[in-house]
């Protein structure tokens, strides 16, 4: 008899444990609030991407919803329902926190009924931990420093003292490209900028590859297979006949390739 056992997979589970800011809203919260914009302005980052929790322990009791306004205590409660109204109106302190871009992650010393399932989780257990009141000169933000525009880069030029044979293929897209001879047949040349050719131009020469309209190819014997600047090409059918073995310079005009002697 065969036995499979099947394993679950682990699930594996960490504690960890961060630093949080604590606001304790105090009542009559109107004021409370009122100092806590006064620093929000003076230190605008001091909130910014930072854990949050809310300690209301400093809340009355007997304070009604809506007190978020610094609205005054109402008279105390004869019923249930009554008594419901009187307890801190906490989801109406994260959303006005909310507001102001501060996010409560969590909420402390509050009674488990104050908290609905919409609200941060109740906390329990934090240690108070020093931290320095920030400082406004510091803690202001910094205007972004402006952003420098790319250099432009410097010309590059590519000799080849050789000549370039069939099946042989140049890729140089940083500038020009010069050959101090031939290009052969099934040879291919691919630049940035012009293309240069000292000798016979018998295969491929495309010039101003990745977007350079004023780049060009000259030749001293125009035999193309195929030319082409900055995306326009033309292939030796659709040339000048009348330009076949002549020292030749080709060059973009709009959407045209010219061509021209250059005797």
């Amino acid at each position: 008899m065969t036995s499979i056992s099947l394993t679950r997979p682990s699930l594996p589970l960490r504690g960890r444990s961060f630093r949080a800011l604590v606001l304790a809203p105090e009542t009559p919260l109107g004021d409370w609030f009122s100092h806590l914009d006064a620093l929000v302005q003076r230190s605008p980052t001091l909130f910014s991407e930072r854990a949050v929790i809310l300690d209301v322990s400093g809340l009355a009791k007997d304070s009604l919803r809506g007190d978020a306004a610094g609205s005054e205590a109402a008279e105390p409660a004869e019923d249930d329902h009554d008594a419901a109204a009187a307890t801190p109106d906490i989801a109406g302190l994260v959303d006005e926190l909310k507001q102001r871009g501060i996010r409560i992650m969590g909420v402390e010393k509050a009674e488990p009924a104050w908290l609905g399932p919409a609200l941060p989780p109740l906390l329990s257990g934090g240690r108070p931990a020093a931290m320095a009141e920030p400082d406004a000169d510091v803690a202001e933000a910094k205007p972004p420093e402006p952003v420098k525009p790319p250099e432009p880069r410097k010309p590059n030029s590519l000799v080849l003292e050789t000549p370039l044979r069939s099946g042989q293929s140049v890729y140089h897209p940083e500038g020009d490209v010069t050959v101090m001879g031939s290009v052969a047949s099934g040879a291919e040349i691919l630049a940035g900028g012009s293309i240069h050719v000292y000798g016979a131009l018998r295969g491929r020469a495309i010039a101003g590859a990745g977007g350079n309209p004023r780049a060009r190819i000259c030749c001293r014997k125009f035999e193309p297979e195929l030319i082409g600047i900055d995306g326009l090409f033309r292939t030796a059918d659709t040339t000048d006949p009348k330009l076949r073995k002549k020292a030749v310079q080709v060059w973009l005009e709009g959407e045209t390739l010219r061509m021209a002697a250059l005797d």
